[in-house]
């Protein structure tokens, strides 16, 4: 196992006049996520190096107007999803930085939602309604349940998915008792590690699809 502790840069774009809905944004950081892992190109490398630490750390920042065209020179990719821009860069050593995106804020990002979102279809990744969370905090929990949901899927999942667009809907599920139950159904599950916002081992989104279903052993 590696020793380094690396974290996966996300930067979401926020512009004061037009910021992205919420909902928008989750999937977003979501599918920049999954793109990554299926397709990791001249950063094979720098994944493995992640992944090889046993942590799929994630960090969200934000940027607007010359932020965001500094950040999108740098090495990455960006999804557009509807209202939300989000440029999922390659993973970097925790105190290696570059330095355009260093200087980013990780606060700000009290995203909302101004319109109903469209019907989700699966895969989908279910938030806990008992936990507050801002859409960076948010943004980031999603990134992993895509990633969960990724590694317990068998090829024919992946290819399913893959034919789909990698596409997710996020959603926050109906009530507590609700998550609970997909949480003990043996589906992928996001523990948090507590470094921000809320308690260590709170579980934040369940990952659902058809082919995720009693995948993961239940704990």
């Amino acid at each position: 196992m590696n020793d380094e502790l690396y974290v996966l840069p996300l930067v979401v774009r926020i512009e004061r006049a037009t910021p992205p809905e919420r909902t928008d944004a989750l999937e977003a950081a979501a599918m920049a996520v999954l793109g990554l892992l299926d397709d990791p190109g001249e950063w094979a490398a720098e994944l493995h190096a992640w992944q090889s630490t046993g942590k799929i750390r994630k960090v969200v920042r934000r940027a607007r107007g010359a932020e965001w065209r500094r950040a999108v020179a740098l090495p990455g990719r960006t999804v557009a999803h509807r209202t939300a821009e989000v440029r999922v860069h390659p993973p970097v050593p925790l105190d290696g930085w570059p330095r355009d995106l260093a200087r980013l804020q990780v606060g700000g990002t009290e995203l909302t939602d101004a319109h109903e979102p469209p019907p989700a279809v699966p895969p989908v990744l279910w938030a806990n309604p008992g936990l507050e969370m801002t859409a960076g905090k948010a943004m980031a929990q999603a990134g992993h349940a895509a990633q969960l949901a990724w590694w317990a899927s068998d090829a024919a999942g992946r290819a399913a998915w893959r034919e789909a667009g990698l596409t997710v809907s996020v959603r926050t599920a109906p009530a507590r008792d609700d998550f609970d139950a997909m949480a003990a159904a043996g589906l992928p599950v996001v523990r948090d590690a507590g470094f921000t916002e809320i308690e260590p081992g709170s579980c934040t989104f369940v990952a659902d699809a058809p082919w995720l279903r009693g995948r993961v052993t239940r704990s």
